[in-house]
């Protein structure tokens, strides 16, 4: 169970099944600026040596275009006023900082963003990302943070995720759980002779959850923090379903090959090592899966 301030709880409250990912996508008009690092009390400066190494486009222009699915509290979500927060959210504009540039927002479908930072349209994606083989094919990863994957069902309700087979089963569309991990879990079923799980995909973690909270689904999947942090608002309904299981790092997506996935690799790293980075995670209740280095494409490495 995560140990959350307050505060972020009860703005978390506010917003459960109220948010609206569109399929359009939402600019955040410029997102959380470069200072709101210092205001939230992380003292992030400008490092000089680093900005240096910035790509002359993106040092030009000052600002890091962030493409990002604000709907997986606590990582990523929308305040009352429909700006970005979370602790993902604190570590971009923490680089950002670091960096000297502005960080601007962008609220976009999860399967959008990948190929909008292929097609130019970002210069980072900052959306939770399980960095998977398949998809460093299209992008790179800076590695940041190790998650598992952790399911819900409804309060009283046993269920077993090695064996879900004719369950109802909600999750996010585009997520690592929806194209790896229930496909393979539903074909064991079919494979052994038994009911395939039925996947109700949703546009946002959000409404996968309330579907579970509703009934309508007999669990969801999603990655440890986010469903550590919906038991943590929805106790009286939903409870973990087993252990976390399949632990694999997330990644900030950069363009394939481009001078951005070093800057932001060094970014980070110089955040872990002035201790930043542990403070942002410990702010928001997620340090079990924090890394002593940063990394790129780790995936292809295990």
């Amino acid at each position: 169970m995560l140990a959350l301030p307050v505060a972020v709880v009860a703005a978390a409250l506010l917003l459960t099944g109220c948010v609206n990912n569109e399929a359009n996508e939402n600019p955040q008009g410029g997102g959380q600026s470069s200072a709101s690092a210092d205001t939230e009390g992380y003292g992030v400066t400008k490092d000089d040596a680093l900005a240096a190494t910035l790509p002359d486009a993106i040092a030009a222009s000052g600002v890091l275009k962030i493409g990002t699915d604000p709907t997986y509290a606590p990582n990523e979500y929308k305040d009352s006023a429909g700006n970005p927060i979370g602790w993902d959210i604190d570590l971009a504009d923490a680089m950002a900082a670091k960096l000297g540039l502005k960080a601007q927002y962008t609220a976009a479908k999860f399967d959008n963003i990948i190929p909008s930072i292929v097609g130019g349209k970002y210069d980072l994606g900052v959306s939770s990302f399980t960095d998977t083989t398949e998809r460093e094919k299209q992008v790179d990863f800076v590695n940041y943070y190790n998650a598992g994957i952790l399911w819900a069902s409804a309060k009283g309700k046993d269920v077993d995720p090695e064996n879900a087979c004719g369950l109802k089963v909600g999750v996010e569309d585009g997520t690592y759980e929806d194209t790896e991990e229930l496909p393979a879990k539903s074909k064991a079923c079919t494979d052994a002779g038994k009911d395939k799980i039925q996947v109700f995909k949703y546009d946002g973690q959000d409404q996968a959850t309330n579907a579970l909270v509703l009934g309508q689904v007999d669990a969801m999947s999603a990655d440890s923090p986010i469903t550590e942090y919906a038991i943590h608002q929805q106790s009286d309904k939903i409870q973990a379903a087993g252990e976390t299981f399949d632990i694999a790092p997330y990644g900030f997506a950069t363009a394939k090959g481009g001078e951005l996935t070093d800057v932001i690799k060094n970014t980070l790293q110089a955040l872990i090592d002035d201790g930043t980075y542990t403070k942002i995670l410990q702010k928001w209740g997620v340090e079990d899966g924090a890394v002593t280095a940063a990394d790129v494409n780790a995936a292809s490495k295990q």
